[in-house]
């Protein structure tokens, strides 16, 4: 018998939930309570979640690669999701999805974002005070600080296997933290029905319209993002860009037809090698690396979704507040990759620090399949680009496998 996928499993419930919520209107708005359970089931366990990751994927690193390397790999990471963002910013704010409906519903209520009164209380705000205090109450942005000064701290003082033992502890945690959201993710079918319910109870069914708007803005950010990136990374590595383009269609389509940067891996790795002519330590560093740290797709869709939501709720953003949304965007990535419906746990980080409401979230459980194949692709294109650039670097990027009648020999 055929096991019906998780995706298929939600995107069956969001309509179960659509059609309950048109029947029988306001008296199905009390299971919203079902679906705001399950919303805070993922929150309990998606902080540590993040915590263990980051401190996993720095501490497992040997100290060496935590150099010059490790310090240039980072950087791109950086520099490509910080733009992944930007661009999510930039189209939400010109192409303004949230404002092609109006959801009477969803305008009485009162919304404020939190955001800081100035630029320099935005940073203060960055480093705890206690670790303890910022676990506590959710802070992500102080814990993922935390967790990246104790990663690199750990594979220092674990080059000589002294404190294997820790990092196992480590290992382990995260293994069991990931086990309890898959466990929690179960129910995502019946939490995300109850809750969809509600919305279009209170909405009707014109809730859909700008969910459609999102995905054909959030393609064409992905398009816009993915030319600017090859581009670049054509300038820097001096490679022919046809040749660069042709060398990242297969991972592509394994990319976009199977939503996952997991299964993507191994042909991302095989054809960097063959196709784009990293280096085997380039790609052996680099690239699994970016599939725990690096996630410019989510970036952008974070970015996007938030700027939508602020204008379906009506809310006035300041400068600082485009700030605050860019950067808990590049944040709330780190170590919510490698998850099952890593989308939909990433919301429930960046949604409530904002101050947004955390129903709000239903509204893009059931397209996140569709924002899945954006995402994925993205996340595996700006991995590959970056261990093209470091190897060009670092004199390991072989150039010949760009001239079109090598190309056309390799599969």
């Amino acid at each position: 018998m055929h096991k019906v996928s998780l995706t298929t499993q939600i995107t069956i419930g969001m309509l179960v939930g659509a059609i309950a919520g048109m029947l029988f209107g306001k008296n199905v708005s009390g299971v919203t309570v079902v679906g705001d359970i399950f919303l805070r089931l993922i929150q309990m366990a998606v902080v540590l979640l993040i915590f263990g990751a980051v401190i996993e994927a720095l501490g497992s690193l040997n100290p060496r690669d935590l150099g010059r390397l490790g310090a240039k790999t980072g950087l791109w990471f950086l520099m490509t999701t910080l733009l992944a963002a930007l661009v999510g910013l930039g189209t939400g704010l010109l192409f303004k999805p949230g404002l092609s409906v109006h959801l009477d519903q969803l305008r009485k209520t009162p919304v404020h974002l939190n955001t800081p009164t100035n630029i320099s209380q935005t940073i203060l705000n960055f480093f705890p005070t206690n670790i303890f205090d910022a676990l506590a109450k959710g802070n992500v942005i102080q814990v993922i600080i935390f967790a990246i000064l104790f990663g690199l701290v750990l594979s220092q003082a674990n080059k000589d296997g002294k404190f294997s033992q820790v990092l196992t502890l480590v290992k382990q945690t995260n293994q069991l933290t990931v086990k309890l959201v898959m466990l929690i993710m179960k129910a995502a079918p019946l939490g995300i029905a109850a809750l969809i319910a509600g919305v279009v109870a209170d909405n009707g069914s014109q809730v859909f319209l700008p969910l459609l708007t999102f995905l054909l803005i959030y393609g064409l950010a992905t398009a816009v993002f993915l030319i600017a990136l090859f581009c670049v990374i054509s300038w820097v590595a001096k490679v022919p860009l046809i040749g660069l383009v042709h060398g990242f269609t297969q991972m592509i389509m394994v990319a976009f037809t199977t939503t996952s940067s997991a299964v993507a891996l191994p042909v991302e790795m095989s054809d960097a090698q063959s196709k784009l002519g990293v280096s085997k330590p380039i790609s052996q560093l680099v690239l699994p690396l970016g599939m725990a740290l690096n996630s410019n797709g989510l970036a952008m869709y974070l970015s996007l979704v938030c700027v939508m939501l602020t204008q379906l709720y009506g809310i006035r953003v300041t400068p600082i507040a485009l700030v605050q949304i860019v950067l808990l965007s590049v944040l709330s990535c780190l170590g919510t990759v490698v998850v099952p419906g890593g989308g939909l746990v990433a919301l429930t980080i960046i949604v409530p620090t904002l101050g947004l409401p955390l129903s709000s979230i239903a509204l893009f459980a059931g397209i996140d399949w569709f924002s899945g194949m954006f995402r994925t692709v993205t996340n595996v294109v700006g991995d590959t680009t970056t261990a093209i650039a470091l190897a060009a670097g670092e004199d390991e990027l072989d150039r010949a496998v760009y001239h079109s009648d090598k190309v056309s020999v390799k599969h």
